[in-house]
């Protein structure tokens, strides 16, 4: 986006962008530019606190009066310290004939449709896989798993996306099944490594790393920081 503001400015377009990353946003150095001190994933800071999102929006937008290129610190910073977990009940076991991470995707497609209910489908699968494709992208990567070429598996389009789409659905069954909007990443390491469909995709990734497919095919399967195993305090 820092980049792409360049563009629209040299059209006589003002612009803010927002940022999380601070050598990112300060290495690209936009036109208007707001790093906030933010978890990743959390560009306007707390969920569910209208107040505190306005104000980050009202810095930003009173960056629109300069006049010469400018880069500000939102005063207010928030912190992720990449402990805490997320507590949330996983659905038990309904069909021993198919593959476990398929019986868990089944049993929390209830949790699944009403988070879309209440949040919408913003963060959700629908990218490259919907929903209702799921199964088939996680026997994919089974496949893969046990030794299928990526290419060859079946998997139904680039495999990081597919991964995030597989992701978007279990978080945001994670909202349906959890009383609170949980810390960042709290989600996604919920997903990585206590869920099925989650060990798929992280033992995927392995696999293909492990048979030297060139590392942008399965590097972004997951976070950079993620293990293929779950941590000790996972």
């Amino acid at each position: 986006m820092s980049t792409l503001a360049h563009v629209f400015e040299a059209e006589g377009l003002a612009t803010v962008t927002l940022g999380s990353i601070q050598k990112q946003i300060e290495g690209v150095a936009p036109p208007r530019g707001l790093y906030c001190d933010f978890p990743l994933g959390r560009p306007l800071g707390k969920p569910r606190d209208p107040e505190f999102q306005h104000a980050v929006l009202e810095h930003a937008f009173g960056l629109l009066d300069a006049k010469a290129p400018i880069l500000e610190t939102f005063p207010e910073t928030i912190g992720d310290d990449g402990v805490s977990g997320l507590a949330c009940p996983l659905p038990p076991r309904l069909n021993d004939k198919l593959h476990p991470a398929i019986d868990e995707l089944r049993g929390l497609r209830s949790a699944y449709e009403r988070a879309v209910e209440q949040y919408g489908n913003h963060a959700g699968p629908g990218r490259t896989v919907s929903a209702d494709g799921l199964e088939q992208a996680i026997e994919a990567l089974v496949r893969v798993i046990d030794g299928t070429p990526w290419k060859e598996a079946g998997i139904p389009g680039i495999p990081a996306r597919v991964a995030q789409d597989i992701r978007g659905y279990y978080e945001l069954a994670a909202l349906g099944l959890s009383d609170h909007v949980p810390s960042a990443w709290s989600g996604t390491r919920w997903f990585a490594y206590q869920t099925e469909a989650g060990k798929v995709v992280m033992a995927a990734r392995a696999a293909m790393r492990e048979s030297g497919e060139k590392r942008p095919i399965w590097f972004f399967m997951a976070p950079a920081d993620f293990q293929d195993e779950a941590p000790a305090n996972g």
